[in-house]
Formats: structure tokens, C-alpha cells, sequence
């Protein structure tokens, strides 16, 4: 986790540390070449097919290639993003068992290639009660968390309110906190799209500062370990999850300047997962952020 200015020898500064989810075809040894190749000071990955429930032990090489390369590589933090099948807050006992075990897997693997942090959207209802449901997440989290004892973080992403989704008011998140049992290792990773379709509204001054404010009063900053640098493809409040090329979307050029250089968020991890049909599109995005953080 960030002590004071340094990350693991790494010196984190006020500005954000710009990063894109990257592809593990063919190995996690070409991660951090493909890194490099984007400029990235932090990355997220997939352990694994993120589509599906099954997997493969990890190759020990290529983990350790990918781990024995982190120091030198300046890139820091690394994220491992859960596969999306996985459903905490699924009524079903045989989903929730599946996405249980899926959460303890990403726990176990994520030091093995020198990941901190575990991302997991909360869930989604499915017809459930919302009391019920909060109740089936803190148990799967907590659970997990005791099965698998390491140092490893489980960050909470806000959602978008989509369908039966939930964790998309900050309120939410915080309850979901509030019944963790070893709270210093649960987290939250802030998806700037995912909120302002939520209807936290980034895109004028008042709505950043309202928004940011809730964020401290319910949650704390202390519990902010990542962001997800995403504009909208969809207007605030449209509970629609649709990301967008930085400044091109609802939020727009200036409410991502006033995102990216907010000194409430300043030295945080920032993973854009805009739109990429090629790797041209990630370092478009790459340069618009960097202009604007200057």
C-alpha cells in the first residue's frame, strides 16, 4: 500500500500514475514489454480468461519472469482485475459458491506475479433483497479473506447502477466496508465513468467538489487505492456503463482536467479502460491525459 511518498522504492508524486489493463496472451513474460510499450507506470490484468470459470495453474516461470521484472520495470502498483462471472451478491448458493472460490483463486495468485491488489465489482442483486444481498457479500468477502491470509487488498469498484447492480452510491460501498472483518484489507477502486453514470456529476466544479466531498464523508480517502480514468459514453445518471475515450464523453475535457489534477486524488494509481481497437487508441488517450495533467 502508498506509505507517505514512496510505493515499494517507487516515488509516487502528486500527479496521477497513468496505467492501462493489459493483455496477458502468451504469457505474463510479454506484460511488461507491452507495458513499456504504452508508458505505463501502473498496470491491471486478468489472471486468467476473464469470460469463463475455468483455469490453469499459474506457470511458475512466466509469473516469476513477471515478478523479478516489476522492480527495475518502475511500474507500480499492479491490479488484478476478478473475471466477470463472479457474483458476491448472487441469491444463488451455486453462484455464490463459484464466484467465492473465483475471489479466493485471484487472492492466492496475485502475489505470485507481484500484484497488490484484487479489483472486484460488488455484484448484482438478481431479484434478492437488498438486505440479504449486503449480507451475502460481507460473508463471501470475509470469507475469502480469512481462507486466504496474505497481504493482499480486495478493492471494491463503484458500479454504474446497472440492472439489479449494486455498489453504486458510495453509501453502498461504505456499507459493504462497514461488515468487513479485516478492514485493512479491503479498499475502493473509483471508476470515474461507472459514478458519473451512477450520478455523481465530474463534468462542472460544484458537481466534482459535491461528488468528492460524499466520497470523503462516506467512505474516506484513506480507502481510495485506484482509479479507473474512464469518461462516458452516456449521460449522469443514466445507470448505463458504457466507457469512453478520455474528454470525448458527458464528462467531458474539463471535468477530466479537474479529476486528473485534484489534490485530493493526487499520486493515485489511474487505469484507463477506454476503448481500444488498437494499441493507437490507448496511447491517444495516454497523450490527452498527460496534457492534461500538465
Amino acid at each position: 500500500m502508498f506509505l507517505g511518498t514512496i510505493y515499494l522504492g517507487i516515488k509516487v508524486g502528486k500527479k496521477l500514475r497513468f496505467g492501462f489493463h493489459i493483455s496477458i496472451s502468451g504469457g505474463f513474460s510479454k506484460v511488461l514489454k507491452r507495458a513499456g510499450a504504452k508508458q505505463c507506470q501502473t498496470i491491471q490484468l486478468f489472471s486468467r480468461n476473464p469470460r469463463g470459470w475455468k483455469y490453469r495453474s499459474l506457470d511458475g516461470e512466466e509469473a516469476e519472469a513477471l515478478r523479478a521484472g516489476l522492480p527495475d520495470s518502475g511500474i507500480g502498483p499492479v491490479f488484478l482485475h476478478m473475471p466477470y462471472l463472479a457474483n458476491l451478491a448472487a441469491p444463488s448458493r451455486g453462484l455464490f459458491k463459484k464466484s467465492l472460490e473465483s475471489l479466493e483463486e485471484e487472492l492466492r495468485r496475485a502475489p505470485l506475479i507481484g500484484a497488490q491488489y484484487v479489483v472486484m465489482h460488488v455484484g448484482h442483486r438478481l431479484g434478492s433483497t437488498e438486505k440479504h444481498t449486503f449480507k451475502r457479500v460481507a460473508s463471501g468477502v470475509n470469507g475469502a479473506l480469512s481462507e486466504v491470509d496474505n497481504h493482499v487488498c480486495l478493492l471494491l469498484e463503484t458500479t454504474a447502477g446497472m440492472g439489479s447492480e449494486i455498489g453504486h452510491t458510495f453509501a453502498q460501498v461504505a456499507r459493504v466496508i462497514d461488515s468487513i472483518e479485516q478492514k485493512d484489507r479491503v479498499g475502493v477502486c473509483l471508476d470515474t465513468a461507472h459514478a458519473f453514470e451512477a450520478g455523481y456529476d465530474w463534468s462542472s466544479k460544484e458537481g466534482l467538489e459535491e461528488a468528492l466531498d460524499g466520497f470523503g464523508r462516506e467512505i474516506g480517502f484513506q480507502k481510495l487505492k485506484l482509479i479507473h480514468l474512464n469518461d462516458s459514453k452516456t449521460p449522469l445518471g443514466s445507470r448505463v456503463d458504457r466507457h469512453w475515450h478520455i474528454g470525448k464523453g458527458f464528462i467531458g475535457m474539463d471535468g477530466m482536467r479537474m479529476l486528473i489534477n485534484h489534490p485530493k486524488l493526487s499520486g493515485l494509481p489511474a487505469i484507463m479502460e477506454t476503448p481500444r481497437t488498437s494499441d493507437e487508441d490507448d496511447l491517444a488517450n495516454l497523450r490527452v491525459v498527460k496534457r492534461l495533467s500538465e
